[in-house]
Order: structure tokens, then C-alpha cells, then sequence
């Protein structure tokens, strides 16, 4: 028996996940909780067993262990991302120093959990990160634009100027926050508890990171929208007008 998830694919069955843990308890375990929650779950104890069944499966969110005996987390990441580019990840390690921590989400991954963990943590982190990208959600659609900035939250779609921007599910969330409180400051607190729903260990440089990010992809080679506020938080406001 399982308890009903409220996060579903669009023709309603249920997300998928994959677990990649070459330790085979810590992979039933996850597992088994996953399936509880609701989402239909497959597991892989190697990269190329990994690589295999995101291609097969093709999952919904994969949690990923950073240390597997043939590739390691990143190698199955980028191999996985070429498959299915917008694939949100967890990594799954035991290394929990912060600069392991920036390596992974610079890499691409959307989240970090450490051993030993709880699986009620793993199973929340997962439900927030489906949640940021994409799953069905219980908001009409609309359009949020600011200046020439728009974001569409049913497509999820982003242009500047008609330009398309491509972004990953935290970046999307993000700018979505920002967009939201237009020309209204936010705090990394703020940032971390709405975009992250959970404090990221009490570490705020995973803000700075991700605002960096939005930055290259938003304001590269335009007036810029999106700024800092020292000792404040950051704002997002439309650009002047050319004259």
C-alpha cells in the first residue's frame, strides 16, 4: 500500500525516480520509501547501469550516490544529462565538506543530501525538487513579465527581449521568486526558505552561486536586471529604457 503522491506526471501516473546506490540496502531502503510516498521507482548499483535505465525508465528525478565502482556521480550526471537534459538530481555521498558541496551543484546536480541520512529528509528534498520543476501543480497558468523579461509558469518558458533563456528547475524557481517581488529585496534567508524550502545546512553560498548563474544567463550583454543589495539581499527590477 502506498500513500498517494500529489505530484504526478501529466497523464496522472505516478513521477518517476531513480535511485543509483551501489550499496544494495541504502538502494531497497529508498526504495521502498519512495514507493510508500507514491512514485514509481527503479534502482541501478553501477554508472552504466545507471546510464542504461535513465535511458529505458526515463525518470522524472534521479538520487544519485557520488562514489559508484565504475564512473563516479559527475560522469554519470553529464552522461545521464546528454540523455535527458532537465533531469532534476539529488547526489547521494558521504562527503559533506562544503567545497564537495559547490563541486556537485556546480556540476549540475540540484541538491545534496549526506550520509547517514534520514529518509523522511531524502523523501522532503525530493518532493520540493519535483515540485520546482515542474510537477502538476494546483495554480492556474500565467505569465509573469517584467520590462522585457517574461516567464511563463505553465510552459515554463523564459525569453528577454524574445529571446529564448534556458534554465534548470532551481534556476527557473528562483527567478520565478524574484519575479515575484519585483523590485522588492529579498534576503539569502528568504532565498534559501522559499527556492530550497529548507535551510542549506546554514550555508548561504548556494544563493550567491545560483544568483551568479541567473546573472550570466538573464543580464549577459543587456542592461542588467538583476542586483545586489549589500548586506540586504538582492532585488530584481526591469531595465531602463534605451534612449
Amino acid at each position: 500500500m502506498s500513500v498517494a503522491s500529489d505530484l504526478t506526471r501529466p497523464d496522472g501516473t505516478p513521477l518517476r525516480v531513480l535511485v543509483v546506490d551501489d550499496e544494495p540496502n541504502i538502494a531497497e531502503l529508498l526504495q521502498m520509501a519512495l514507493r510508500y510516498e507514491g512514485f514509481e521507482v527503479r534502482t541501478a548499483g553501477t554508472g552504466r547501469k545507471a546510464v542504461a535505465a535513465a535511458r529505458e525508465f526515463a525518470p522524472d528525478a534521479m538520487i544519485l550516490d557520488w562514489m559508484l565502482p565504475d564512473y563516479d556521480g559527475l560522469e554519470v550526471l553529464a552522461k545521464v544529462r546528454a540523455l535527458s537534459p532537465d533531469v532534476p538530481v539529488i547526489f547521494l555521498t558521504a562527503r559533506d565538506a562544503v567545497e564537495d558541496r559547490i563541486a556537485g551543484l556546480t556540476a549540475g546536480g540540484d541538491d545534496y543530501v549526506t550520509k547517514p541520512f534520514s529518509l523522511e529528509e531524502v523523501v522532503a528534498r525530493l518532493r520540493a525538487l519535483l515540485r520546482r520543476a515542474g510537477g502538476r501543480r494546483q495554480d492556474p497558468s500565467s505569465t509573469l513579465v517584467v520590462g522585457d523579461l517574461e516567464l511563463d509558469e505553465d510552459s515554463r518558458d523564459v525569453t528577454r527581449g524574445g529571446t529564448p533563456i534556458e534554465l534548470t528547475a532551481t534556476e527557473f524557481e528562483l527567478l520565478r521568486y524574484l519575479m515575484r517581488n519585483e523590485r522588492r529585496v529579498v534576503s539569502k534567508a528568504q532565498i534559501l526558505d522559499r527556492v530550497w524550502d529548507y535551510d542549506f545546512g546554514g550555508n548561504d553560498n548556494i544563493v550567491e552561486l545560483y544568483i551568479s548563474y541567473l546573472r550570466k544567463k538573464v543580464d549577459a550583454g543587456r542592461e542588467p536586471m538583476i542586483h545586489t543589495k549589500r548586506g540586504a539581499g538582492y532585488i530584481l527590477k526591469a531595465a531602463p529604457a534605451a534612449p
